[in-house]
């Protein structure tokens, strides 16, 4: 013990301090150390190389040296060798699928999404500036926090010291402990880091609107008090009657002349403020109702944009596949509700307004005539008609004047003919009469003619009865003039008395010649046609035994002079030359034919309407043979066709049925062709060009012996 006492003291009290001793320990230890390691590594190094042998598997593979000094060479690429090699992709420019010669070899093994901010971006600006405050406030309070912690190292150090020449006397372990806590270093101070704001924080605010609470109101009225009265009237009570109300009459006539006249001026004056008033809000009404029509018009044009798209700008490109065929495309469909019982028995378009025509009703049965009416519709709104006018007897036919287009001339049922004035009221403003030669038999076509001598306006008319009525426009009422009477050949009978009698032939159509003004062509119900002139009021010019029924409609061709079509309920529809007997062309539609209609833009084109509900569409130019287009229009049952006209001037063709509809229908390309330029070369148009492509087809047909003729 005393030794080691005395130890202590002479490293206390030596001239060199308590810290001289340090050193040595510490190198004594390493050395220690580094022999410890040395010796553990050979130890290992001789196990090894002991008497322990490889263990070789049973099936490994023997190679020879030869194969063991071979080098194999092995090249890593960067392709992705799981990337497809035979990707196939469509080649919309050589129209078919080839395959792709860059593939990509890129192969994702790991992703994550960092959280970095570019130093420019507005965002990294900001951190950099909130990070450069912080570091500015920081060295002020790390300063006073270091002085602190270096006195309380050095008394540390002195304490440990004196533990380390107490642990060297001791054990030589001792020191390697006392190195490693001198060895270690305090722990450096944290710095406060300042939380940054959390620029994703939102929050989300909804409120909510009060619902007005829904009230319903109700009221019923009263019902009106009901009395029932009952008595016996005789003829002496009747007589009384009368006599009463005569003696009334004539009491109020007395009391009239006993007035004096200052009272009757204030009572006309009165009766004038009424009229006058009620004058002022027929012109409101008149106002208000223009604006609703064009509101009405503008609504509609929106909700049936498609239709008007399809009727200016849709041209079916699939008819150069159809091999000349065409087809019809439906656009509108006009219908009133008080026309759901009539059949459409009239059509005709006006000669000013291109998209305005006038439909007549009336009905072809005759055991169930009814009222008729007459409707004006515009391609323009499809939904409701533009004039309404309301007849006691069904309408059967109408025509538009061309110099007048306000006026129309209408043919009804009962045998009168009317005129009604657009402009005027809804009531004709003329109107035949028993006693004004009215026909007797139903008005099956009327037509528009030139002035008279004295500029009168004037049209025609055929009946049943077998009169060919021309009708004169005076001041105040209709002149009719007998231009011909229609009778049957062979047909004359011998009565006691020595009269003969002829029967009267039943005209079913007629129309006039588009050049010599008094030719015209009459259809029966006979079958039969006749030429006639209104130079002669007792003879035909020609007969021309047309049909085996009754013909429905004729019609002269717009271009050539010579030609008119036929059609009849015998299923036939024919082409004539009116210096020839014999038809030019004859097609049978298996079907009764109820209308025919030339086309205005082309000689060799017509449509033609049967009773099965089908449109029949020709064109002689391109098949001589067989229609171009032939399509149902209307599909119900109990539903037929009656009529059919051609646009003057759009691409469409109207068709009407036996329940009172009006179908619009646009002719695809194929329907009306018309000759290709030639290079170098303008396309020849007009009425000419027209009348010499129909003049070609008919000398195909003619005999040679008519040839020579004309």
């Amino acid at each position: 013990m005393p030794p080691k006492a005395d130890r202590h003291r002479q490293g206390q009290g030596g001239p060199s301090g308590g810290r001289t001793g340090l050193p040595r320990v510490s190198r004594a230890a390493s050395k220690k150390r580094d022999d410890d390691v040395s010796t553990e590594a050979g130890d290992v190094a001789d196990a090894g190389a002991g008497g322990k042998a490889l263990i070789k598997p049973p099936d490994q593979l023997e190679l020879t040296e030869a194969e063991l000094k071979e080098e194999i060479t092995r090249i890593l690429k960067a392709d992705n060798p799981h990337a497809p090699q035979n990707i196939v992709r469509y080649s919309f420019k050589e129209g078919a699928y080839k395959q792709i010669s860059h593939v990509n070899q890129m192969a994702i093994h790991f992703s994550y999404n960092g959280n970095l901010i570019p130093k420019d971006s507005d965002e990294g600006r900001r951190q950099n500036m909130k990070s450069t405050t912080g570091a500015e406030k920081g060295p002020a309070e790390t300063s006073a926090e270091t002085s602190g912690e270096t006195q309380v190292k050095e008394e540390e150090s002195t304490v440990d010291t004196q533990a380390v020449g107490e642990e060297t006397a001791e054990e030589s372990g001792t020191a390697e402990v006392a190195e490693a806590e001198e060895d270690e270093e305090a722990p450096p101070p944290k710095k406060s880091e300042k939380k940054l704001a959390n620029q994703f924080n939102f929050t989300e605010r909804a409120s909510r609107t009060l619902n007005n609470p829904l009230r319903e109101k109700a009221c019923q009225s009263e019902p009106t008090p009901c009395k029932d009265f009952s008595s016996t009237v005789n003829q002496w009570e009747i007589y009384d009657a009368y006599v009463e109300h005569i003696q009334k009459m004539e009491k109020e006539k007395e009391k009239e002349k006993s007035k004096p006249q200052a009272i009757k001026k204030e009572e006309e004056k009165k009766k004038e403020r009424k009229f006058t008033s009620l004058e002022f809000q027929s012109n409101e009404i008149t106002k208000v109702s223009k604006i609703a029509k064009i509101m009405e018009r503008m609504v509609n044009q929106n909700t049936l944009d498609d239709i008007i798209q399809d009727f200016k700008y849709f041209e079916d490109e699939s008819d150069e596949y159809r091999d000349q065929k065409g087809t019809l495309l439906p656009l509108w469909k006009f219908q009133y509700d008080k026309t759901k019982r009539l059949a459409v028995t009239a059509i005709s378009w006006n000669p000013k307004y291109k998209d305005l025509f006038a439909v007549g009703y009336g009905s072809y049965d005759l055991l169930k005539q009814s009222q008729g009416m007459l409707l004006l519709y515009t391609m323009k709104n499809p939904s409701f008609p533009e004039y309404i006018f309301s007849s006691e007897s069904g309408i059967m036919c109408l025509d538009f004047h061309n110099d007048y287009p306000y006026l129309m001339a209408v043919g009804f049922y009962d045998g009168n003919v009317a005129i009604y004035n657009l402009k005027a009221t809804f009531q004709p403003s003329y109107k035949s009469c028993a006693k004004s030669g009215k026909h007797t038999d139903p008005v099956w076509q009327v037509k528009w003619q030139n002035n008279d001598m004295d500029n009168n306006l004037n049209f025609f008319s055929v009946s049943s009865d077998g009169r060919i009525v021309s009708w004169t426009l005076l001041q105040n009422e209709l002149v009719h003039t007998d231009v011909i009477k229609l009778s049957v050949e062979g047909t004359t009978s011998q009565r006691p008395e020595g009269l003969q009698l002829k029967t009267l032939g039943c005209g079913t159509s007629f129309d006039f010649h588009k050049k010599i003004d008094y030719l015209f062509l009459v259809g029966t119900e006979e079958g039969k046609i006749y030429k006639c002139s209104k130079c002669y009021s007792s003879q035909f010019l020609d007969v021309f035994e047309a049909h085996h029924m009754a013909v429905d409609s004729v019609s002269w061709n717009p271009y050539h002079s010579k030609v008119f079509i036929s059609c009849s309920s015998d299923w036939t529809v024919k082409i004539w030359d009116h210096t020839i007997k014999t038809p030019m062309f004859v097609y049978d539609l298996n079907s009764g034919v109820g209308d025919v209609a030339w086309a205005p833009y082309s000689s060799t084109v017509f449509a033609a309407v049967t009773t099965d509900s089908k449109a029949h569409v020709f064109d002689l130019s391109i098949n001589k043979y067989e229609a171009l287009c032939t399509q149902v229009v209307v599909t119900k049952k109990k539903n037929k066709i009656t009529h059919v006209q051609f646009n003057p001037v759009y691409p469409v063709i109207i068709v009407g049925d036996q329940r009172g509809h009006v179908i619009c229908l646009k002719l695809s390309p194929n329907l009306r062709k018309m000759p290709k330029a030639k290079k170098g070369q303008e396309v020849e148009k007009g009425p000419e060009v027209e009348m010499a492509k129909l003049e070609k087809l008919l000398n195909l047909v003619r005999e040679p012996a008519s040839q020579t003729k004309l």
